[in-house]
């Protein structure tokens, strides 16, 4: 096979030489407009008196020759599709040589044309270097299951001394809520703030403009609650592109106290939820604290979908990362500092361009030198009713905020996603006990890190009683994470924008098909 594989090389790489070199030539001639036989003939003159012409057919001709000795030896059926090749060829010819762009969709069909030149390839013969390919994804599809021990332990040793909440220490606390809209079930989700176990506090509502349809329930909320000193405040100084961190600018400067309290408008919280945030800054080297979520939903089989991936795949992440060297980042669920923190990264002036708020806002605290603790007081997240459609949205827009705030790492996921890997080894493994053991070792594993992280650690009610969906959830979420390399604009609120650098640049004209990205 070697002797076909250096033909095929020949076939694939001169003849997409000489498309491009013909291409060059005639981007110099420039374009054709006009077809009667006296114009084609002076273009045909114009192109033959440009080198890259000659050359890019003397390419296509050693090209030509190379395909007729193949077919010599193979099967036409084998030939033509295996040179396919040369599509993924022309793309990466027309990226680097011609300066072309192309787009994350044209990749994406490229690669689908290498995957069915390598099924057409296996099938022909199977030469050494496809033993050597097999035993290599059996090897690679082993690292789930690494990333499933890590993710147990991590939350045996996080949740297991679980610290009691201290009696001793409540600084006065100043609760930032940025709003924006109506959220499912709006008024039990901010009142759950207003009857916090908790000494002094108040709580900062604030809104874009007076025609929010959310203005009604917090007026409520602030009406039945006036123990709690809470206020609304409507509008903010357009200082960048993100409304929600103009938003935080605002409530900054007018909160009252120095440890600041902020998270999204979807969270409901228990009682005991303020003592548990503020304890770690009894700590003098801490600079900010966070903490993990569960999900509460209407029942819909979407929402919960949805919810399923806080506790049985999101929570474990975090808890892995926590355990591989500290959390560096805040969690929309709770992003907490004191005034001192945040005012030495510029305050939120500083992140109002941003697409990824809450990791910033740790991030930069950690970068200082500052620790960021992750809390075991874990929050409630107050699923909307929702469409499949919608759903695949919201999630896209997560992975998207975790691909332009850790490329890297965001990119390090496929090896956490094990249902795909041990369908693959199932799939190519050479006996059928190999095949049973990758998939049973998914089962286990997979099973087990859900019900330690999110059943026994998190207590999540929903997992417990949903744990039969978590493999459905995977299949799901493997396709949102391929789908956020190919998307590169958002619509944010009716408004449309790029994200280049993690912040949000406004796009226009919008895109055919982007991602309502909720606040």
């Amino acid at each position: 096979m070697l002797r076909e594989l250096f033909f095929i090389a020949i076939i694939v790489f001169a003849g997409t030489g000489g498309e491009l070199c013909a291409t060059r030539a005639m981007k110099q001639v420039g374009e054709v407009t006009r077809f009667t036989p006296r114009h084609i003939l002076r273009a045909m003159i114009h192109a033959f008196r440009v080198g890259w012409m000659w050359f890019g057919l003397f390419l296509m001709a050693v090209s030509f020759f190379a395909l007729l000795t193949l077919l010599s030896w193979e099967n036409v059926s084998f030939v033509v599709p295996v040179t396919a090749l040369s599509y993924a060829a022309g793309a990466l010819g027309g990226k680097l040589f011609l300066g072309e762009t192309v787009s994350p969709r044209r990749w994406a069909g490229v690669s689908l044309v290498c995957v069915g030149v390598m099924m057409v390839w296996v099938e022909q013969g199977n030469p050494a270097w496809l033993h050597a390919a097999r035993w290599l994804v059996l090897a690679l599809a082993i690292g789930p299951f690494g990333y499933y021990i890590l993710a147990i332990t991590s939350a045996l040793r996080f949740f297991r001394n679980r610290p009691p909440v201290p009696n001793d220490f409540a600084p006065p606390v100043s609760i930032l809520k940025p709003i924006r809209g109506l959220d499912r079930e709006a008024y039990e989700n901010y009142s759950s703030f207003c009857v916090q176990d908790y000494p002094e506090f108040e709580i900062l509502f604030c809104v874009p403009d007076e025609n929010d349809p959310v203005i009604p329930i917090l007026e409520r909320v602030i009406r039945d609650h006036p123990k709690c000193r809470a206020r609304l405040l409507i509008g903010a100084e357009q200082l960048g592109t993100s409304n929600k961190v103009n938003k935080m600018v605002r409530m900054v400067r007018e909160a009252k106290y120095d440890i600041l309290v902020i998270s999204d408008s979807d969270i409901r919280v228990g009682p005991g939820y303020l003592r548990a945030v503020a304890a770690p800054f009894r700590d003098p080297q801490v600079g900010a604290v966070t903490c993990l979520y569960r999900g509460l939903t209407d029942g819909s089989f979407v929402s919960e979908l949805e919810a399923l991936g806080n506790t049985s795949d999101f929570d474990a992440g975090v808890l892995s990362a926590w355990a591989l060297g500290g959390v560096d980042f805040t969690l929309g669920a709770t992003m907490a500092c004191t005034r001192k923190h945040l005012a030495e990264i510029g305050g939120f002036e500083a992140m109002v361009d941003h697409f990824t708020d809450d990791y910033e806002l740790g991030h930069r605290i950690a970068a200082l030198g500052h620790r960021v603790e992750l809390t075991t007081y874990p929050v409630f997240t107050v699923f909307p009713k929702q469409t499949l459609g919608e759903c695949f949205a919201h999630q896209v827009r997560w992975n998207l905020t975790m691909r332009h705030a850790q490329p890297w790492g965001h990119f390090g996921l496929i090896f956490t996603h094990g249902l795909p890997w041990a369908l693959l080894a199932a799939a190519i493994a050479p006996s059928a006990w190999i095949s049973a053991a990758y998939l049973a070792g998914y089962v286990v594993f997979r099973g087990t890190m859900a019900w330690t992280v999110g059943v026994w650690g998190v207590r999540d009610p929903l997992l417990r009683r949903k744990m039969w969906m978590v493999p459905i959830r995977d299949a799901f979420a493997f396709v949102v994470w391929l789908t956020s390399f190919f998307k590169r604009r958002v619509i944010w609120r009716g408004s449309y924008y790029y994200i280049r650098d993690n912040r949000l640049v406004p796009a226009d004209p919008p895109p055919a098909r982007a991602i309502t990205m909720p606040l």
